[in-house]
């Protein structure tokens, strides 16, 4: 494969995951903070791979890479929020108490839904979503290597 392509796959990769993960939300499942944080990264992906494409430059390459590696590193760290094997922010997790809200704000049914990091909201094959984040962006930085080792054409 050339590296204009392999930079397509990679790039186009991170917006098939983005698109996953508001198709999800969609359909009921709101994100959390964790969540929303692994987004990022693939946003990064794409326009770094649009810039790829466009400069030739390998720098972009590289921040590809780099993007899809940070939202894989966050995955597997919120993975692990999810199964208790490390603590999460108290910012989102059950551990990190209502401090934040007043009696009013907890019987509200107008208020925003608490989305909590580390209850599994859904999973396939025992990964839940974060896990699968890890899974497919990890796989997408061997693609971004791919495509800079690779001589351009």
């Amino acid at each position: 494969m050339t590296r204009r392509s392999l930079t397509l796959v990679a790039a186009g990769g991170s917006a098939a995951l983005l698109i996953g993960a508001f198709i999800f939300q969609a359909l009921g499942y709101l994100p959390c903070q964790m969540c929303l944080w692994q987004r990022w990264p693939h946003g990064g992906a794409i326009l770094a791979g649009g810039l790829a494409i466009l400069t030739g430059a390998r720098l972009f390459i590289a921040l590809g890479g780099l993007s899809a590696l940070i939202t894989g590193g966050i995955g597997v760290f919120h993975a692990g929020v999810e199964q208790h094997w490390w603590p999460g922010p108290s910012s989102c997790t059950s551990s990190g108490g209502l401090s934040g809200l007043s009696g009013s704000d907890l019987l509200s049914m107008d208020g925003p839904k608490l989305i909590l990091c580390d209850e599994i909201s859904w999973q396939f094959l025992w990964l839940s979503m974060p896990a699968w984040n890890a899974v497919f962006s990890l796989l997408l930085v061997a693609v971004w290597i791919a495509a800079w080792r690779t001589r351009a054409v």
